[in-house]
């Protein structure tokens, strides 16, 4: 990928739910135009299945935005509990970067057991988060990525970490999941 200014931004979080929940999670992308947020997708993953890479792929490329979207940002690589996100999957199917965020790194070696001893087919899920590898300190974050430089992710994360550590499209797709599920944002991503 060439060292354009990546401007153009979806960030997806999933909904909370309770522990016990079964079935279908909501997730949210908030689109931003530099630091202009411009929309929202919504849409529904099943709960430790193995559909996000696809239903996001899908909601970005049915949506008004997917003509501008030029990076897809993701709140960790799990969503709707062990739903792993394939990102290598989403980069190649929409030509696009993607890049995973955290605020810490996470327990690799604690996921990866929970992951084999407790989900189905936890070991295909543990593939997915080993290929993509560790996750690389940027700033105040953690982040894997596909599809751009590590240069890159960090001027991204810069540039869109105004008012937390966390970038603004992450963070507001934070606070609109939590008031979908729950009648009210709450906390920080």
């Amino acid at each position: 990928m060439s060292h354009k200014r990546l401007s153009n931004i979806i960030g997806f979080d999933d909904a909370p739910f309770p522990r016990n929940h079964q079935g279908s999670v909501k997730v949210v992308g908030a689109v931003f135009a530099d630091l202009r947020f411009d929309g929202v997708v919504i849409g529904e993953i099943e709960k430790d299945g193995f559909d996000a890479a696809e239903k996001l792929e899908k909601l970005i490329r049915v949506s008004k935005f997917r003509e501008h979207v030029q990076l897809i940002m993701l709140q960790g690589i799990t969503f709707g509990g062990f739903n792993v996100v394939d990102v290598f999957y989403l980069n190649s199917r929409l030509a696009l970067p993607v890049l995973v965020v955290s605020r810490k790194r996470p327990d690799l070696g604690s996921i990866e057991k929970a992951l084999i001893s407790h989900i189905p087919e936890g070991k295909k899920k543990w593939a997915l988060i080993d290929k993509l590898g560790p996750m690389e300190p940027v700033g105040k974050v953690h982040v894997q990525r596909a599809g751009l430089t590590l240069h890159q992710a960090a001027s991204v994360i810069e540039r869109f970490a105004i008012h937390s550590r966390i970038p603004e499209p992450l963070r507001a797709a934070h606070l609109i999941a939590g008031a979908i599920a729950e009648g009210q944002s709450r906390g920080n991503p």
